[in-house]
């Protein structure tokens, strides 16, 4: 029995040598591809430091030997010595199957301590600039997040529980699930029969009053006995749904607005087919914002409105009101951004898709008529957190067979949209390539060279911490940008948890600080912590905006009759 146990320990330990081996070679394959990525000019790349490459090597192995020996050490009952802890949030190892056994347990810290060589090895190898050490980090995570055991079958104990457990029929299930979303073209991240927009989500009463070939607007129903004589127009963003800011009535921020006694508008913009592929930046904000400022004076009979744009939709919105400003009017009273960019200097892993080589393709494929498909939007913004919108699906959808839960965050997720090719790719170069918005006159939008320094109206600006799509300080470079007075407000969460946060459920925590002179990461040093939802932070702040109160009134008037109960009909249509 001796023998045996000792002929197993060889084999346990030989396996594990091979796996460490294959790391090794796999890091030393991955280091021409990363160089190259870090130096894309350069036809040789550039060798990293063999001093720091050395010590790194030595490190990796001498902690895959100390694994090795913990991992052995725990088979015969020892205590372990060495242990690989995942990154706090990752939860693929979680399952006790992956300790149960030795070689699973082996193998999920194997490839843990893998992944933390080889973004070590990128933090060693030469770059040419900042953009590419981003570019070779993002590259490193998506291929090692592809690799990691949990994702195939024949290295997930779960997949193997499951099936015995189920008697092969999760396996049956989750080939039902693979077909079923190859047929969609997309991985299934909720059950998307349990919602319907307009019957469980999106239900906050009101209706169509004006559309056109962009946008359809709605005036949402009053909800308290008085209501304020100045309206808010909410410029949703046009990359997704706007139903994110009314998903349920509990965590719907649309009807917080209107519960404050706000009467609001929304744009809800159109999902835009073959036929409307020839739709310029110009066209959004002309048959946007400034179609829908009008109709809104008219309707409230107002010289001023609020506005609220949200990420791209805040975008949209303050590019209208300059171009209104340029033009002699002045339609906003107040102006609240919420998780936008105005200056595009750090765009987050976002502006790693974008580059001089793949914009010319984009324009010369889609530049001058054509879309920019849905699906190529939601695979991009899907592996900036690969392991929870994409890899965790397979796991789960294909290799245990399951159903997705209903959320309806994630349903909104997948109902994405197209966009107008020469709406994006104008959108990609100016702003995210070129960072022209911020610089006074470059740009030219209906036909004027606008100035967002010329907005004089009092600004609310959030922002939120980890949100990886508008980083925080890069939307704090706003306070620089715009003419009048800026209240800065940073949440807690990211980019759409950070943003709907209900106040009701007193939920996470915001920053404060009036001082909006000194850099982001002095303002944070120097900000209060609150505990809640900045919710009603921004509602203290928009009521002495909001004019006296008055009667309430049905959506509409004589010269904008309803046309459609709101959600409204577009914001149903789905892309193709």
């Amino acid at each position: 029995m001796a023998q045996q146990g000792s002929n197993n320990n060889d084999a346990f330990l030989g396996s594990a040598m091979q796996f460490m081996q294959a790391g090794q070679n796999v890091a030393q394959q991955f280091m021409e591809f990363f160089g190259k990525a870090g130096n894309p000019t350069m036809t040789q790349p550039p060798v990293a430091d063999p001093q720091a490459m050395t010590e790194l090597q030595k490190r990796f192995t001498d902690q895959q030997m100390s694994l090795w020996q913990s991992v052995l050490a725990k088979q015969q009952g020892q205590p372990e010595n060495f242990k690989v802890a995942p990154e706090a949030g990752d939860r693929r190892f979680s399952a006790p199957e992956w300790r149960d056994s030795p070689i699973y347990d082996y193998l999920h810290q194997a490839y843990l301590l893998n992944t933390k060589f080889l973004k070590e090895m990128v933090e060693i190898i030469p770059a040419t600039d900042d953009k590419a050490r981003h570019r070779m980090r993002f590259l490193a995570r998506q291929m090692t997040d592809a690799m990691a055991p949990s994702n195939f079958a024949a290295t997930n104990p779960e997949f193997i529980q499951r099936a015995l457990e189920t008697k092969g029929q999760s396996i049956t299930d989750g080939i039902n699930n693979l077909i079923k979303d190859f047929e969609k073209g997309r991985i299934s991240m909720t059950d998307e029969s349990v919602f319907e927009v307009g019957k469980n989500i999106a239900t906050s009463e009101g209706a169509v009053v004006f559309e056109n070939d962009v946008m359809q607007l709605i005036q949402y129903a009053p909800l308290t006995p008085k209501v304020c004589t100045r309206p808010l127009l909410v410029v949703p963003p046009c990359i997704n749904k706007f139903y994110i800011m009314d998903l349920q009535p509990d965590n719907s921020l649309i009807r917080f607005m209107v519960e404050q006694g706000n009467t609001v508008f929304l744009i809800s913009w159109r999902n835009p087919q073959e036929a409307l592929g020839h739709l310029t930046w110009d066209d959004y904000l002309e048959n946007g914002p400034i179609a829908s400022l009008k109709v809104i004076k008219e309707i409230t009979k107002v010289k001023q409105v609020n506005a609220l744009g949200f990420c791209v939709g805040g975008t949209i919105l303050t590019s209208a009101l300059a171009v209104l400003k340029a033009r002699g009017e002045d339609s906003v009273a107040s102006l609240t951004l919420l998780t936008t960019l105005l200056d595009f200097s750090d765009t987050g892993e976002i502006g790693l898709f974008i580059d001089d080589n793949g914009l010319m393709a984009r324009e010369s494929s889609i530049g001058k008529g054509g879309l920019l498909p849905a699906r190529d939007l939601a695979t991009t913004f899907s592996f900036l957190r690969a392991n929870d919108l994409v890899w965790n699906y397979v796991t789960g959808n294909y290799l245990k067979g399951q159903k997705p839960q209903a959320f309806d965050l994630l349903y909104w997720n997948s109902d994405s949209t197209n966009l107008p090719g020469p709406f994006a790719c104008w959108y990609m170069r100016n702003l995210y390539h070129d960072n022209s918005l911020r610089v006074p006159g470059k740009l030219e939008m209906c036909g004027t060279k606008v100035d967002l320094g010329s907005l004089q109206m009092p600004v609310y600006l959030l922002a939120t911490r980890e949100d990886h799509i508008v980083p925080w300080q890069s939307a704090y470079q706003s306070t620089r940008i715009l003419g009048g007075n800026v209240r800065f407000v940073l949440g807690a969460s990211g980019h759409i948890a950070g943003v709907i946060n209900p106040a009701s459920k007193n939920k996470r925590s915001y920053w404060v600080n009036d001082d909006v002179k000194i850099d982001a990461e002095g303002w944070l040093t120097a900000a209060e912590e609150k505990k809640g939802s900045w919710w009603n932070d921004w509602a203290v702040w928009l009521k002495p905006l909001s004019g006296e109160q008055r009667a309430p009134r049905k959506p509409g008037s004589a010269k904008y009759k309803p046309i459609e109960p709101a959600p409204g009909r577009y914001v149903k249509e789905r892309a193709v």
